[in-house]
C-alpha cells in the first residue's frame, strides 16, 4: 500500500492508495463512531455500494445509505438537501461519519454537508474517478455550484481519511480517464518538470490503465498536491498555482451549461489556454506551449474552446474565486515546472481567445 500524508493546521491526515482498497474501508473509521452514512450516486452505488455496505457492516455500527442523481447539473442546493434530509430522518449526531464514495461532485457535496451538519462532523473520502483520486479528494475544498459561477459555495473542511482503490478506474469510460489526466499532468506542468516528462512519455500506459503506470501517477499526484496544502491550506496563497487552466475551464463550464464537458476535459482545454497566455504575457516558450497543446489532445481531452465572444468570456472568468478587487487573475507559467499567479490584460485575453476558441460548440 502505498501512504501519504496531508499535513494539516491540526495534524495530518492519510491518503492510503492500495488496489482492493474497498476491502479495507471497515479500517477506516473512527471505534467512537456511532453511525455510518454512504452518501453516493445511482452509478456508483450499482457498481459498489453493495460491496461497500458489507464491509462497513463488519465495523458492528449502523451503516445508512443515500443514493443520489449521477452528474455536475445535480451539484446544487436541491441535492444537498436530500443529504441534510437523509441525515436528520436517520438521526445522525455529532459522532456520525459520512463515507463519500463517488467521483468529485459525490466529494464535494458530502464534504460540505459534514462541514454544515451540526456544525461539523466527520468524513471520508472514496473517490472512484481518475480526477477526484488525483485532485477533488485532496485538501478539503467542498462546494455546490451556482448557476452564476462553479464551486462559488463552499467551504474548507478536510476529511479525516482519503481511501483510493485504483482497481475502480477499470470501470470507467475512456472519456474520465482523459478528464482525470488532464489534472495530473496539470502537476508536472506547475510543480515537478521530470513528472510532467515522465506523463509525456507514459500517455499509452495511462490511457491503458497499465497498474504501474496508474499507481505511481496518482501517487506522485497526491504527494504533489499534499505539499501544496501543506503549504497553503486555505488559498491565501501558492495554493492557488493548482488552478492552473482553471480560469478558462470553469468559464468553459458555465458557458457551456454544467455537465456538457467534463471537468477535466474543461481544465484540459484551460492548459492549452494558459499556455498561450504565457507565451504572450512572460514568456513562456512556444515550443513548450506545442508541448502542451499535443499532451492536452494526446490523452483525449479538447485544445479548442468554445466561441462565446470577449464579453461572455471576461463576464464568466469575472466570477472565478482567485480574483481580487474586480480583476481577473490567472495562473501562468514560466517555465514548464514553475507557475506563476497574475493579473493580465484584456487585450491578452482577446489574443488567446482568438488562437484558442471556436464557433464550432
Amino acid at each position: 500500500m502505498n501512504l501519504v500524508k496531508v499535513n494539516i493546521t491540526n495534524g495530518f491526515y492519510p491518503i492510503n492508495i492500495e488496489s482492493g482498497r474497498l476491502d479495507y474501508l471497515d479500517h477506516s473509521i473512527p471505534e467512537d463512531a456511532t453511525s455510518i452514512a454512504i452518501i453516493t450516486n445511482s452509478t456508483v452505488g450499482g457498481l459498489y455500494g453493495k460491496r461497500v455496505r458489507d464491509v462497513l457492516l463488519r465495523t458492528g455500527k449502523n451503516v445508512f445509505y443515500v443514493e443520489l442523481p449521477d452528474g455536475e447539473k445535480y451539484k446544487d442546493w436541491i441535492t444537498l438537501n436530500k443529504i441534510f434530509d437523509s441525515l436528520l430522518s436517520f438521526k445522525l449526531d455529532r459522532r456520525a461519519v459520512l463515507v463519500a464514495l463517488g467521483g468529485g461532485v459525490i466529494g464535494d457535496m458530502t464534504g460540505f454537508a459534514a462541514s454544515v451538519y451540526m456544525r461539523g462532523i466527520r468524513f471520508i473520502q472514496v473517490p472512484t474517478t481518475l480526477l477526484a483520486q488525483v485532485d477533488s479528494s485532496v485538501g478539503g475544498k467542498t462546494a455546490i455550484n451556482h448557476p452564476m459561477g462553479k464551486n462559488m459555495i463552499g467551504s474548507f473542511y478536510q476529511p479525516i481519511s482519503v481511501e483510493i482503490d485504483t482497481d475502480v478506474l477499470t470501470t470507467l469510460a475512456p472519456r474520465e480517464i482523459s478528464a482525470g489526466l488532464a489534472e495530473v499532468v496539470k502537476y508536472g506542468l506547475i510543480l515537478d518538470y521530470d513528472f510532467w516528462e515522465w506523463c509525456e512519455n507514459n500517455v499509452n500506459n495511462l490511457l491503458g490503465l497499465d497498474e504501474i503506470a496508474i499507481e505511481y501517477a496518482v501517487k506522485r499526484s497526491c504527494e504533489l498536491k499534499s505539499y501544496i496544502v501543506g503549504e497553503d491550506e486555505k488559498e491565501s496563497g501558492i495554493r492557488a498555482i493548482l488552478n492552473l487552466g482553471h480560469t478558462f475551464g470553469h468559464a468553459i463550464e458555465s458557458g457551456l451549461g454544467y455537465g456538457k464537458w467534463l471537468h477535466g476535459e474543461a481544465v484540459g482545454c484551460g492548459l492549452v489556454q494558459a499556455a498561450e497566455l504565457s507565451a504572450y504575457s512572460i514568456g513562456f516558450k512556444e515550443t513548450d506551449v506545442a508541448r502542451v497543446r499535443y499532451m492536452v489532445s494526446s490523452i483525449g481531452c479538447p485544445s479548442k474552446a468554445p466561441n462565446f465572444g470577449l464579453d461572455r468570456w471576461l463576464e464568466l472568468m469575472l466570477l472565478d474565486k482567485k480574483n481580487d478587487s474586480g480583476e481577473i487573475r490567472f495562473i501562468l507559467m514560466k517555465k514548464i515546472g514553475e507557475a506563476v499567479i497574475q493579473n493580465v490584460s484584456n487585450d491578452a485575453i482577446e489574443y488567446v481567445l482568438n488562437k484558442t476558441a471556436t464557433g464550432l460548440f
